[in-house]
């Protein structure tokens, strides 16, 4: 009886043997792959964070008790951070969450209790009526940013500060309402000249290597959305294999900013130059 067994029993301990070093190897081949995502570590992944941040910062640094007009409010993400501020909501309120379809879409929008309702290149307010202006991620959904800016400039006070941020590349979000990918460093310069602006801050939002890390980490979903193609790990693999060169090369990073950008963060304030007249244009 016993010699009638063994070979069965060889058998099974041979098949639980082989189970576990396939288990091991997995093991050990997950574990591979999770050291790889950790070299790319959040690179591409802090657009957002980052830009909150820098936003919070800046409105800290505005005096308890000043008016400030939060330009295009949208779902009013800034509006506890303003509790030290009189605070006024303005948003042309047509947004609601899916657009045309077309893009990037948030599904859903709840927009913050709104003080003025308007179309921002003509807020229905008196010259120099705010201490400070806040216009975040909105200019991208503005048809003509340079009129929005000259509006802005219109309603600060002299000394006042505008606080502003825009992609400087960016997929089209929010469409119908997307007129402008992004805008450079030279726009504002150019404009902020011409509208009695000086800019005291320009921030950078990242770098090239960031962005190209953030446009990489979106493929899987991409190639699955726009192509109808479901990536496999041999794919997924070599995604992260780029993505940690990517970190590295972002971590040595000096002057990519300078290529592209997440977006830019700006500070200004409003001198005492009077705005200058209205070009005409041609019908």
């Amino acid at each position: 009886m016993i010699r009638r067994f063994l070979p069965r029993h060889r058998a099974a301990r041979a098949a639980e043997a082989a189970q576990q070093a396939q288990a091991a190897a997995l093991a050990a081949r997950e574990a591979q792959k999770a050291a790889l995502r950790a070299r790319s570590g959040n690179c591409g992944l802090r657009n957002a964070a980052d830009r909150e941040a820098w936003v919070h910062a800046a409105l800290a640094q505005i005096p308890n008790g000043a008016t400030l007009l939060d330009a295009g409010a949208g779902e009013g993400r800034y509006r506890k951070a303003c509790a030290h501020l009189n605070y006024v909501a303005q948003d042309f309120n047509q947004y609601d969450g899916s657009g045309n379809g077309d893009g990037l879409q948030t599904g859903s929008w709840e927009s913050t209790p709104l003080d003025i309702v308007s179309d921002i290149t003509a807020i229905p307010r008196p010259d120099a009526s705010f201490d400070a202006i806040l216009c975040s991620e909105v200019l991208e959904h503005v048809p003509e940013p340079i009129a929005a800016l000259r509006e802005l400039a219109r309603l600060l006070k002299p000394g006042g500060t505008l606080v502003l941020t825009a992609p400087f590349a960016s997929f089209t979000h929010f469409a119908p309402y997307f007129f402008q990918s992004g805008l450079s460093r030279y726009f504002y310069e150019h404009w902020f000249a011409k509208l009695g602006l000086t800019l005291q801050r320009l921030d950078h939002n990242g770098n090239w290597f960031e962005y190209l890390a953030q446009e990489l980490r979106r493929l899987p979903q991409a190639a699955q959305d726009h192509a109808s193609v479901t990536l496999q790990d041999d794919d997924l693999e070599r995604i992260d294999h780029v993505l940690a060169c990517v970190a590295a090369c972002s971590k040595a990073d000096h002057d990519s900013h300078h290529f592209a950008a997440y977006g830019l963060h700006l500070i200004a304030t409003r001198d005492n130059t009077p705005l200058p007249p209205l070009q005409a244009t041609s019908p």
